[in-house]
């Protein structure tokens, strides 16, 4: 077999693999618990021209994405590993504090906080940076600096999802595609209450109905999310103008709350600045992550298995 028709099988099988769901873990005995991520290929992708801001979504890094929102069982077990102090709305007047309800009444900074543990509790390096207990930019000679990205340590494992990849979680597709909602349409999915029925979300409900759990928060987006429709609009990394330079700007805020008109699940459509102090009852996060580089015993494991596949279909 020639090397470019082995080189070939060992990157199909590697995207293969990675094309798959991800599921980790964090903290320990009772405060242990694990984070679903859904691979975003198709990296280097064109920027939707379509949406808002204009252009919007373009990536060039493949990187991992929460399937689901962010739980308040997640923070409550972070909390009580690391006393983070983060505090969550009181959601009993809307549905109950139930453990599997998105984490919301979250400010950005707490988020951050959260998000530097997943990374400092796994043995990595924080994603943002906090002296004396405010947030500051990397700077030149902070290991990890990256002068496009003031506010993220590009050594960091795990970070907020910034506003182009979570755009292009909600809205793209591996093949490239556009559509203007998150079920892989350029219709409003169906209204529900709760569910993973596909083609629907959880909007247009009565205020006092609350979200629902993050597992049953609607229909899959074309790369295998839910909820970023609907359910709770969630927080992104990325600064208003698009430019993560200034620790006093507001941050951008997308994908609707249970509560919504379909407006708000609109591609076109952002809920505008929020204060990186501020706190809403309808407004959570989603978590994204690195994808490691393939070693080269991983990749020569995966092109021998894919060897071994071909000659078993011969014999």
């Amino acid at each position: 077999m020639n090397k470019i028709l082995l080189l070939s099988l060992l990157a199909l099988g590697y995207q293969s693999a990675s094309a798959e769901s991800l599921l980790e873990s964090f903290g320990s005995g009772a405060n242990a618990f694990t984070m679903e991520y859904v691979t975003i290929g198709n990296a280097g992708n064109a920027a939707d021209k379509t949406g808002y801001p204009n252009p919007v979504g373009a990536v060039n890094y493949t990187f991992n994405l929460g399937k689901y929102e962010v739980s308040r069982d997640q923070i409550i077990k972070a909390n009580a590993s690391a006393s983070l102090g983060i505090t969550l709305f009181d959601l009993s007047n809307f549905g109950g504090n139930g453990l599997l309800k998105p984490a919301t009444g979250i400010n950005w900074y707490e988020a951050a906080k959260f998000v530097n543990w997943l990374n400092t509790s796994t043995g990595g390096t924080e994603a943002y940076k906090f002296s004396g207990g405010s947030f500051q930019l990397w700077s030149a000679g902070d290991s990890g600096y990256n002068p496009n990205n003031k506010f993220r340590n590009s050594n960091a494992k795990y970070w907020i999802a910034s506003q182009d990849e979570w755009y292009k979680g909600a809205y793209g597709s591996p093949n490239g595609s556009w559509s203007d909602f998150s079920n892989r349409s350029d219709i409003a999915p169906n209204a529900t209450a709760s569910g993973i029925t596909d083609n629907t979300a959880v909007y247009s409900q009565p205020m006092a109905n609350g979200p629902a759990d993050i597992y049953n928060a609607g229909g899959l987006s074309a790369f295998g999310t839910m909820g970023q429709g609907g359910n709770a609009q969630e927080l992104n990394e990325t600064a208003m103008d698009g430019i993560n330079s200034n620790i006093t700007e507001s941050r951008g805020v997308r994908g609707g709350a249970w509560h919504a008109g379909s407006n708000d699940l609109n591609s076109s459509y952002a809920y505008g600045s929020l204060d990186a102090s501020t706190e809403y009852g309808d407004t959570g996060f989603r978590v994204a992550s690195s994808v490691p580089e393939p070693s080269a015993v991983s990749l020569l494991a995966v092109g021998l298995g894919g060897l071994a596949m071909m000659r078993r279909r011969r014999s």
